[in-house]
């Protein structure tokens, strides 16, 4: 059956066994023996993991299902009495997943025939593999965050796609929508800022071209901000201008290698010259919303000024992670854009538009990136989407989720060189855009960490601390 891509399809060998990727992708005997750190997990009581397995999650899952039952009569307009039973079905798969993840049963495989579905309950019996006799199943509290916190998002697809005539029904395009509703003066205040520049963008001097660059990546940096996983599914928005925030953000920026993004992209820039050769970025696309907005903008003016000829954007083919973007959220996001009544946000819209339609903005979206697996496994897992990665100047992973998936989420020393943490994950010159939004933390100076442990105990999770953190030849 082909896979859902956007991308044109090419062999892909996801379902094959996770082979020659053991010691790479658990917190067990193997893991230990590489000398590897432990996963996070549910295991350390008060964590933050403990704290998102006992309380976020559920709290998600009980929006996900009011969600549903507030949609009841649209479902039955739509789709009459199968529209009914299948809202009940739904909730009723929810209900009994959320009762699952509260009494800590065993992780259990999925049953629904997907693309993905063999990969995962294979990657379901290789934890199981990795316990002792005695520790019986993976389970929530027990079992690597990053596995379940996964696993539980891929099971409220699995309870949707189990429940048609509503099986395309996506639980969190209405949070999605809101957090753009809601951010709307700051959307105008970036469209109409990247106009300006646009419009002058011959005149400035490559400092002021070197500026505009470094306040473009801070604002995609800041939107990283809005994620509604973090906030529980609640409302996430944007309601002030970053613009004129950046002076005062710019100590919380904790790894700052924005220089070496500009001296790569430049460099690219002045050894193309007038010759018809590509300089690629590619952007690995974290939340809808406002954040998609400050990565469009920041790739529209890496078009404009010429430190880029071509722009890729990856994102998820399901909903994940409550505010990740999809297929839809990006379509959807640029039609809104374009469709506004303020002329340099509409004018930012027929850009955006128009680019896609020359092939100098691509998107694509590939099951690796809603699988539980650390990056450092992907050139075994998925050849081909390695091999697509390869193909750029520069990568930029957004947000939190893809940093903990660069590093395993481990429990690495703060001081760990970000290039050690990776593990042999090195397709292209990569730069991990990201507030700190889970207890993992790589590349810091000694002493850095200590200072904030001791002022600031919650420093790690709360968003308030960013990283422009790269890996690559210098």
């Amino acid at each position: 059956m082909p896979l859902p891509f956007s991308a044109p399809p090419r062999r892909r060998n996801l379902l094959s066994p996770c082979s020659g990727c053991d010691a790479s992708v658990g917190a067990g005997p193997e893991a230990v023996m590489a000398g590897l750190p432990a996963s996070l997990s549910g295991q350390d009581e008060g964590s933050f993991a403990y704290l998102t397995i006992k309380d976020r999650i559920p709290q998600i899952l009980t929006k996900a299902i009011d969600t549903l039952h507030r949609h009841k009569s649209e479902f039955f307009e739509k789709h009459g009495e199968k529209g009914t039973e299948a809202e009940k079905k739904a909730i009723s798969l929810l209900s009994k997943l959320r009762n699952e993840l509260q009494t800590d049963k065993p992780i259990i495989p999925f049953v629904e025939k997907f693309v993905d579905t063999d990969i995962w309950n294979q990657y379901i019996e290789y934890q199981q593999s990795l316990l002792n006799e005695n520790d019986g199943k993976p389970r929530w509290f027990y079992s690597p965050w990053l596995f379940v916190e996964c696993y539980m998002y891929r099971r409220i697809h699995e309870a949707v796609i189990q429940s048609p005539p509503i099986d395309e029904f996506d639980v969190f395009k209405e949070s999605k929508d809101q957090n753009f509703f809601e951010s709307q003066e700051s959307i105008i205040a970036l469209c109409t800022h990247l106009q300006e520049v646009v419009t002058a963008i011959r005149d400035l001097d490559e400092n002021q071209l070197k500026d505009e660059f470094f306040k473009l990546l801070q604002i995609s940096l800041w939107g990283n901000k809005c994620d509604l996983s973090l906030s529980g599914g609640e409302t996430s928005s944007q309601k002030t201008n970053i613009m004129s925030s950046l002076e005062e953000l710019k100590p919380l920026i904790l790894v700052n290698d924005m220089e070496h993004l500009w001296s790569l992209l430049n460099n690219c820039k002045k050894t193309r010259g007038k010759a018809s050769i590509i300089t690629r970025v590619d952007i690995v696309l974290d939340n809808a919303g406002f954040e998609l907005v400050t990565d469009l903008v920041l790739a529209d003016f890496l078009l404009s000024s010429q430190l880029a000829t071509e722009i890729h954007f990856y994102g998820k083919t399901i909903p994940w992670f409550v505010s990740d973007t999809t297929i839809r959220d990006f379509n959807w996001l640029i039609e809104q854009v374009k469709g506004s009544n303020h002329k340099w946000m509409s004018k930012c819209g027929a850009d955006w538009e128009t680019y896609i339609k020359v092939g100098r903005w691509v998107y694509h979206d590939h099951i690796f990136w809603t699988l539980p697996h650390e990056f450092c496994v992907m050139s075994q897992v998925a050849p081909d989407l390695y091999a697509e990665l390869q193909k750029a100047h520069l990568i930029l992973f957004k947000g939190d989720l893809n940093y903990r998936k660069l590093t395993g989420d481990r429990k690495w020393e703060f001081t760990v060189p970000f290039h050690q943490a990776l593990r042999g994950f090195h397709p292209a010159p990569l730069c991990s855009i990201r507030t700190l939004k889970a207890e993992v933390q790589v590349g810091l100076r000694p002493g850095q960490a200590e200072q904030y442990i001791a002022s600031e105990p919650s420093w790690l999770t709360t968003g308030k601390y960013g990283v422009f953190q790269f890996d690559g030849p210098l």
